[in-house]
């Protein structure tokens, strides 16, 4: 039914089969929205700063026996608060965002070799375009689906506390191994694909059981990276904005096109940011009565000032 529906425009579509048009039917409505903001057309031309480069943990690492690429989370050694006080907070989402394009890539590549999928698989999410999943199969000591190595004991109290707040989805997604998890990773994946790290044969050619030129593993980010300490950048207006109050700054865009940046950082904690456009013009207007622009999230501008930029495309305020 939904294909006899785009009949008028299936022709102009990147692909036609099913697998590309379920995604749509299980998809989230803002993928196309999220898509947009991270320019994901785009995204894996773009290089990360280089302490992400060298300091986020994770990687692809093979391949399961359906043919799926399989992405590593390694969060043990990763210095987030390292990484929080060296990349602006963008720059990791957008870089976790680039990962699961180069994997949604991989998937569909592997969908081509392979011909048709005999039905859709959950190891390859990229058949539900729901923004920054991760597509492929993922072992990882988070949360993310569908299977990881043995948790600590305090892991299934945490899972417990934050479970809830997972979609059921999601929820059945996550397999929480215990001492038999090499064996129920060779069940899904030939041990050839499997790092010998993880019970698997696979090795680097130099003879690295870990795999790390495929398999980033993080470690603790020297403080000559951090960001704050280092930049002298001299700001032209400060403001004192209380706790659960709101500091509004306007600027008129006089024509379509005109680019809009920013730079701010705060003194003691993060802080909400977000671009909109007035709708009535020589009032004061609360957030929820504009149009928004761009997207108000929270920044750790108190760890890494925060800059950017958006081209408008509409005249105002």
């Amino acid at each position: 039914q939904f294909r006899e529906n785009l009949q008028d425009v299936l022709p102009s579509l990147p692909s036609q089969d099913d697998y590309f048009l379920l995604k749509w039917l299980r998809g989230n409505p803002r993928h196309v929205e999220v898509r947009k903001h991270m320019d994901a057309d785009n995204i894996i031309a773009w290089e990360a700063p280089e302490v992400i480069r060298k300091y986020m943990s994770g990687g692809m690492c093979g391949y399961d026996r359906e043919g799926s690429p399989i992405w590593y989370e390694i969060i043990g050694p990763l210095d987030a608060k390292g990484l929080l006080f060296s990349a602006s907070k963008q720059d990791l989402l957008k870089n976790k965002f680039r990962d699961c394009e180069v994997l949604r890539c991989e998937c569909e590549q592997q969908s081509q070799k392979v011909g048709a999928l005999p039905a859709p698989h959950p190891a390859c999410p990229h058949l539900r375009p729901r923004g920054p999943t991760l597509p492929g199969r993922v072992l990882t000591p988070t949360l993310t689906p569908p299977v990881r190595p043995p948790a600590p004991k305090i892991f299934p109290v945490a899972y417990n506390l934050i479970k809830h707040f997972l979609s059921e989805d999601t929820r059945k997604k996550v397999v929480v191994l215990g001492s038999n998890w090499k064996e129920v990773l060779q069940k899904y994946i030939d041990p050839e694909q499997i790092p010998v790290e993880y019970g698997g044969t696979l090795m680097d050619p130099n003879g690295d059981p870990k795999c790390p030129s495929k398999i980033n593993y993080g470690g603790d980010v020297p403080q000559h990276y951090y960001v704050r300490d280092q930049l002298a950048q001299q700001y032209e207006h400060t403001v004192v904005v209380n706790r659960g109050s709101s500091h509004q700054v306007e600027y008129e865009i006089l024509f379509p096109g005109c680019v809009l940046r920013w730079q701010f950082r705060s003194e003691g904690a993060d802080v909400g940011f977000g671009v909109y456009l007035k709708t009535k013009i020589g009032e004061r207007q609360r957030a929820g009565e504009m149009t928004e622009v761009y997207p108000n999230q929270r920044y750790n501008s108190h760890m890494v000032p925060e800059d950017g930029s958006i081209t408008c495309s509409t005249p105002g305020i």
